[in-house]
C-alpha cells in the first residue's frame, strides 16, 4: 500500500518546480518534503547577491507565470540587479505559497527501496511509501573541503556553505581560499564589514565574468554567442543552454563544456569592491596547523601565514553516495560516474522510479542543471516522463498537454 504516486525530496528550486510540475498532471498525488528554501536562507552569506542574472533567476511552473517579474509586479517594486540574495528567497518562499502551498517540513533521514516502490523514514520515526521518488536535495551536501583543512575545528576553518552570518569576522584575520563566486564575494563582504582578508588562488589569476556587456555592442552577434543565461564563454554559452543539444557532442566534449563553463570566476560588478583586497594568485595551502587560537597557514611558496580563520569557497564536488539519506546499500546499486547518476531523459536512474534533478544531473544534461534557470527544461522532461508512464500503465488519468 503506497501513501502517494510521487515523493519530491527537496524543496529549493528544483524541488519546487518539479512539484508545481507534477501537481499540474491530473490524479497524481505528489507529496514534497524539505524546509522551502533551506540553503539559500541558511548558507549563504548575508548581503549577498546573485551571480545569475534576471534571465536566469526565474523558478519554472507550468504555465510560466510565477517569474520573478510576477514577483516583482506583486510586490509593487523594482527588483535591483543584481538580485539580492534576500529578495532571490523571498521570491523562492512566493513561488512556493502561490504553486506548491502544501509541504511536509520533516526531513527524511533513510530511503530505501520495496516491492512496489520506495519506503522513506522521516526525522520523527514515521515511514512512508511512494511509487516514485524525485531527489532534489541540491549541493549542500557536496561541499568540498581540501586535505590541509580536514578535522580543523569549526572555529578555525569553514566552509561559505557555513557562512551565514559573516559579522563573526569582524577585526578578525581571514584567509579566503578559492576563486569562484562565493569566495570572492565572501571576501568582500568580510572586507567592508571590518574584516582583514587575503585572497589565495591556485590559478594564476582571477577570472573575472562579463565580457557579454561588452559584445553588447555588437548587436545581433553577441546573441549568437551568448544565451541569456550566460552560463560559460562565447559559443559554449550557447551550446550548454539547450541540454538536448549537449548529448549530441562526445562524451569528452561534454565533460570541457561543464568545466569551461563551471571553471571559477566571478562577477564582473565584483571589480571595484577589490580594489584594496590584496589577492595572492599561483598560490596553495600545503598545511594548515592550529597555533593556540590561530591557525598557521604554509602556502606552496614557502610563505606562511598566521591567521584567525579559514574560510573555504572551495567549491562543490558532485557524489550522490554523500546524501545522508541514501544508505550505502542504496547508493551501491546505482549506476554512476565519478559520483554522477547515470539518467535517462526523464532524470529516472538505473533503480527504476528514482529521479535526480539539479546539480547531480549535469553529467546527463550539461551545467545548467547548477543553475536555478535549469528548473524549466528539468521539470518539464520529468512531469512529460511521469505522466506518459501513468498514462500507459492505466494506474492514473494522466494528461500532458499543458506540460
Amino acid at each position: 500500500m503506497t501513501d502517494c504516486d510521487v515523493l519530491v525530496l527537496g524543496a529549493g528550486p528544483y524541488g519546487l518546480a518539479a512539484a508545481a510540475h507534477l501537481r499540474a498532471i491530473p490524479g497524481l498525488d505528489v507529496r514534497v518534503f524539505g524546509e522551502p528554501m533551506e540553503f539559500w536562507k541558511a548558507h549563504m552569506p548575508e548581503g549577498m547577491l546573485l551571480r545569475s542574472p534576471w534571465a536566469a533567476s526565474h523558478i519554472s511552473d507550468p504555465g510560466t507565470a510565477l517569474t520573478m517579474d510576477a514577483f516583482a509586479d506583486n510586490l509593487g517594486v523594482r527588483i535591483p540587479t543584481p538580485i539580492p540574495l534576500d529578495r532571490f528567497v523571498e521570491y523562492g518562499l512566493w513561488f512556493q505559497r502561490q504553486a506548491v502551498p502544501e509541504i511536509d517540513r520533516r526531513r527524511i533521514t533513510r530511503l530505501e527501496t520495496v516491492s512496489d516502490g520506495f519506503r522513506v523514514t522521516l526525522s520523527d520515526g514515521e515511514q512512508l511509501q511512494s511509487r516514485r521518488v524525485v531527489i532534489a536535495a541540491g549541493i549542500g551536501s557536496f561541499a568540498r573541503r581540501p586535505e590541509p583543512f580536514a578535522g580543523l575545528p569549526s572555529e578555525l576553518a569553514t566552509h561559505v556553505s557555513d557562512q551565514r552570518d559573516i559579522r563573526r569576522f569582524v577585526g578578525k584575520r581571514v584567509a579566503i581560499i578559492g576563486a569562484g563566486q562565493s569566495a570572492l564575494e565572501s571576501a568582500a563582504l568580510i572586507h567592508e564589514a571590518g574584516g582583514e582578508v587575503e585572497v589565495i588562488v591556485r590559478a594564476p589569476d582571477v577570472h573575472w565574468l562579463g565580457w557579454r556587456a561588452r559584445l553588447q555592442k555588437l548587436g545581433p552577434i553577441a546573441k549568437l554567442l551568448y544565451s541569456p543565461f550566460d552560463i560559460g564563454p562565447a559559443g559554449v554559452s550557447r551550446i550548454v543552454a539547450v541540454p538536448d543539444a549537449v548529448k549530441y557532442f562526445p562524451r569528452s566534449v561534454q565533460d570541457a563544456f561543464r568545466r569551461r563553463a563551471l571553471r571559477p570566476a566571478g562577477a564582473r560588478w565584483l571589480v571595484d569592491r577589490f580594489k584594496t583586497i590584496p589577492i595572492s594568485a599561483g598560490r596553495f595551502v600545503e598545511s594548515a596547523v592550529p597555533s593556540g587560537s590561530k591557525l598557521r597557514l604554509r602556502l606552496n611558496d614557502g610563505t606562511s601565514r598566521e591567521m584567525d580563520h579559514a574560510l573555504l569557497g572551495t567549491g562543490y564536488r558532485v557524489d550522490v553516495a554523500r546524501y545522508p539519506f541514501l544508505p550505502s546499500e542504496l547508493s551501491a546499486r546505482l549506476v554512476q560516474v565519478n559520483g554522477f547518476p547515470k539518467l535517462s531523459p526523464g532524470f529516472e536512474s538505473s533503480i527504476p522510479g528514482l529521479h535526480f534533478l539539479g546539480a547531480p544531473s549535469s553529467w546527463n544534461f550539461g551545467p545548467l542543471m547548477f543553475f536555478v534557470c535549469g528548473t524549466d527544461y528539468a521539470a518539464r522532461r520529468l512531469a512529460r516522463n511521469i505522466a506518459a508512464r501513468a498514462s500507459r500503465n492505466g494506474s492514473e488519468p494522466a494528461s500532458v498537454a499543458s506540460l
